[in-house]
């Protein structure tokens, strides 16, 4: 069964941060080079995406744990999986690579599932992050017209993460904490120039992140206009994720299931950061907040993303199945 006929019939449940769950395994510098970049020149430490080669074990943990939860949909790993965003690491030519095993990855612990419970298909999401740089802001102060990317550069870094990611088996593609609305254009052009190239295509999934209580993304848009700018792309879902926590959140999810043709998704934090940046908001708390969504009928897809784990994604996916999934209006 497609995924479009199941949003219609209930709301799908996404996993939770990957971040939080491989921070629990507080992993050294040579966890991240295993035997394969032993020598490399630069240190890896934090390069998560970089795991789904050296440390496939725990990936395929995470996905699993989450699934286990309830989760319908997993995203793979690979936030950031672009050359823009590996250049950090000095990694920019393994990114076919990294994005390729962390599909497969999912994709394997996906079928595993969806053998075991045939009546609930589990689905792969290839997570496109935003990159560290942004094409609608200066980062020198002293010159606001210089640009660290141009357009065509993220187009093409996005479409070699899609090409691999597809090429792994993904089952949709996800742009997702988009903080500017240029980036993701330049991402949804490269997905739609490699479809035409490849002869093939994938739903695709797209959310943005509001970044603070004015209701605006980084780059100033708010959730009206972030939607007027993606939706000429026939997107499976818009939606929000990321920066705000559930309680948060909510206006704009409204203004979401108000005016948007697709369907919506959000999956927000585990609450506001505390002053160490950690995340403090129990799943049942969090679980409280997200009922007030499903109450409303404001979403299609609900999930986790900052400090969530499975127990959150656990309580979000059996709150999930006690409600009806908005119903998209197209207007």
């Amino acid at each position: 069964m497609k995924i479009q006929e199941i949003l219609k019939e209930r709301i799908l449940v996404l996993d939770g941060a990957m971040g939080t769950m491989i921070q629990r395994h507080t992993l050294e510098e040579e966890d991240f080079r295993g035997e394969r970049f032993k020598n490399h020149a630069h240190p890896l430490k934090g390069n998560n995406d970089l795991l789904s080669i050296t440390r496939p074990d725990i990936i395929k943990d995470i996905h699993r744990q989450y699934f286990e939860a309830g989760a319908d949909i997993a995203e793979t790993n690979t936030f950031s999986g672009t050359t823009i965003a590996q250049a950090d690491y000095h990694l920019e030519d393994y990114v076919y690579e990294l994005n390729f095993q962390s599909a497969k990855i999912a994709k394997e612990v996906a079928l595993e599932f969806t053998a075991k419970e045939p009546h609930k298909p589990r689905f792969v999401a290839g997570a496109v992050g935003p990159t560290n740089r942004t094409l609608s802001l200066s980062p020198d102060v002293n010159n606001p017209g210089f640009r660290a990317v141009t357009f065509d550069q993220l187009k093409d870094a996005y479409k070699l993460q899609v090409k691999a990611l597809m090429d792994g088996g993904v089952d949709l593609l996800l742009v997702e904490t988009i903080f500017d609305t240029l980036n993701a254009k330049a991402a949804l052009f490269g997905i739609q120039e490699f479809f035409e190239e490849a002869g093939r295509e994938l739903p695709i999934m797209v959310s943005g992140t509001i970044t603070d209580a004015s209701g605006r993304t980084l780059s100033g848009q708010t959730t009206e206009a972030f939607l007027i700018s993606v939706s000429h792309v026939p997107l499976l879902s818009i939606g929000l994720n990321c920066a705000l926590g559930a309680k948060q959140l909510r206006p704009y999810l409204q203004v979401l299931n108000e005016q948007a043709p697709f369907f919506v998704s959000a999956y927000p934090n585990a609450g506001l950061p505390n002053e160490f940046g950690q995340y403090d908001q129990h799943a049942h708390e969090m679980g409280h907040e997200i009922e007030e969504f499903l109450k409303e009928g404001l979403v299609n897809i609900v999930g986790g993303c900052c400090g969530t784990t499975p127990d959150h994604i656990k309580e979000i996916a059996t709150l999930a199945a006690k409600y009806k999934p908005r119903t998209v209006n197209n207007h």
